[in-house]
């Protein structure tokens, strides 16, 4: 990982974003935005309809990083059947820390919040909030599955649900 930032991505390459998830990388061009010449990575979130440009120099700054190894998504998968570690703090404390660590772009992190939200169907409703978060991170987390694993998210999300179903049982 010694290599420079600015080699290390290509057009085309999938990148994770941490605060958005896995885009694609559609070109690397110059603007000139107040009178600097700044190279920028422009990035394509399909899912989202949304298109980002992140300047190159910032790129590792901002937590821009390639796929996980499959290596990682292992972890991930594993962190999954654990069993569910909820803290006895507010609320609104676990969800902040459920929030960072869907933001933080960590594949196992991300895998920790969906193992510790997800309920069986023999198992109390989630609250709104709690759904929401769940969601987002369920959907971060399928999404840089089938980027590795080279699927679609359906069956992306058929593993994932696989293991969390496979755990209850």
């Amino acid at each position: 990982m010694a290599k420079d930032r600015k080699t290390e991505f290509r057009p085309n390459d999938y990148v994770v974003y941490p605060a958005h998830g896995v885009g694609r990388i559609v070109s690397i061009e110059e603007q000139e935005i107040a009178g600097i010449k700044l190279e920028l990575f422009v990035i394509s979130f399909e899912k989202d309809k949304m298109t980002l440009r992140v300047p190159t120099s910032r790129a590792s700054q901002v937590g821009m990083r390639s796929l996980s190894t499959p290596d990682v998504v292992s972890k991930a998968m594993a962190t999954l059947k654990g069993k569910a570690k909820v803290k006895r703090a507010m609320w609104s404390r676990r969800a902040q820390e459920y929030e960072q660590k869907i933001n933080s772009g960590d594949l196992v992190s991300i895998a920790e919040v969906v193992r510790d939200l997800h309920r069986a169907d023999d198992q109390r409703e989630q609250s709104y909030s709690e759904r929401q978060l769940y969601e987002a991170a369920l959907e971060r987390l399928t999404r840089e599955v089938a980027a590795v694993s080279g699927t679609d998210e359906v069956m992306a999300a058929k593993k994932v649900d696989d293991v969390l179903l496979g755990r209850a049982a």
